[in-house]
């Protein structure tokens, strides 16, 4: 990339998140949008003529004729997969808005597809929108872990039920909510984030046991309210706990360890910091009721304070242009999106589920669920 040039990104899916998206690429210092892409053609004009670049209405005739360096993709999930997997064969850098595929089948795809592509550009680049990686009290709660400070991790509960949403949310795009046109509810659409950072933080689970409920406080036929159970490898143990139909909702990470236990709601990060070893206590302790001392802390972290997309962007246009590290590679996407799957085909057959998951089942349980959806795709443009 020549250093007077600056990166040229283009956007293709203009609902809630593209539009926005596209002005963050606008307001880059180190990038330039130069082609916006819709299906429909009077929003595809609309944000064309804000930003005064092209208007596309068929991602394949703006991969055909834009000058791209780079594509950012926030189209309806199940989309995700051609549209990348076309750019890479065109040398394109791709940026995919979360999750990266409604299944783990068509996230495997993909990898494998960029993996095909590296072989011939090994500076190509695949991110995933997971901005949330950028705040600072989750990356203070990455640090402690990471660095030894919890000792031994016991059990992660994290409640997460403030993806509150309304019935006119739903009913806002056609394929919104549907298992055709989505692929889920609360798993695929607002906890992407969510499974990203818990399978960040803690890593992947080894077998899941999953509750959810299928439009129970909407009138949808995907999932709004989810319990998890997860059982990992080190004897750690998971829960998760979400829904789009509670209001005010609860955002609380808690993690139990050997140290003591971190507590992260309402803004605040604070530790129950041990004295000593719960576990070394547990063993050698002469007394029945005798509990560990323990020291409540608060835990200081810097947080920018934003939504965090545009920093994401930022970093994919800089990636590109100087071979700054990614702050969220595609290729973990994958993890969030097996997850999902995982909880979601657990309830489904009413079974705990093991993973690696059975991606091939998940895909066609999906695909059974689809011929029954009520959505209708729109015919190509």
């Amino acid at each position: 990339m020549n250093d007077y040039r600056r990166v040229r990104l283009a956007m293709v899916g203009l609902g809630n998140m593209g539009h926005v998206h596209a002005r963050h690429i606008a307001a880059l210092s180190g990038a330039e949008l130069v082609a916006v892409c819709d299906v429909n053609p009077q929003v595809a004009d609309t944000y064309a003529a804000e930003h005064g670049v092209s208007a596309y209405y068929d991602y394949r005739n703006m991969l055909a004729n834009a000058a791209l360096d780079g594509l950012v993709i926030a189209t309806p999930h199940y989309d995700h997969v051609q549209i990348a997997l076309d750019a890479f064969a065109q040398g394109i850098h791709v940026l995919v808005e979360k999750p990266i595929a409604a299944h783990a089948a068509d996230a495997r795809k993909m990898i494998i597809g960029y993996g095909a592509a590296l072989a011939k550009q090994p500076d190509l680049l695949f991110a995933a929108m997971f901005m949330q990686r950028t705040y600072g009290h989750w990356q203070k709660i990455k640090d402690l872990i990471d660095t030894g400070e919890l000792g031994q991790l016991v059990r992660t509960t994290w409640i997460i039920t403030d993806w509150f949403r309304s019935q006119a949310y739903y009913d806002s795009g056609g394929w919104r909510a549907t298992w055709r046109g989505e692929g889920g509810g609360v798993l695929l659409n607002q906890c992407p984030h969510n499974l990203d950072l818990y399978q960040w933080l803690v890593g992947m689970p080894q077998r899941v046991t999953g509750f959810a409920s299928l439009g129970k406080y909407h009138n949808i036929e995907v999932e709004d309210e989810v319990t998890a159970y997860m059982e990992h490898a080190n004897g750690m143990i998971g829960h998760f706990i979400t829904s789009t139909g509670e209001s005010p909702g609860t955002n609380r990470l808690e993690i139990a360890a050997e140290h003591g236990r971190l507590v992260f709601e309402n803004g605040k990060l604070t530790f129950y910091r041990n004295r000593s070893s719960m576990l070394r206590h547990i063993r050698e302790s002469t007394q029945g009721f005798a509990k560990v001392e323990h020291w409540v802390c608060d835990v200081p972290f810097q947080h920018h304070g934003r939504a965090g997309h545009d920093l994401i962007i930022a970093n994919f246009a800089d990636a590109i242009a100087q071979g700054a590290e990614l702050i969220a590679p595609a290729i973990e996407g994958y993890h969030s999106v097996a997850l999902g799957n995982a909880i979601m085909l657990s309830s489904l057959e009413r079974r705990p589920v093991d993973i690696p998951l059975d991606e091939d089942l998940y895909a066609r349980k999906l695909q059974d669920l689809s011929a029954t959806s009520r959505y209708e795709k729109p015919a190509a443009r």
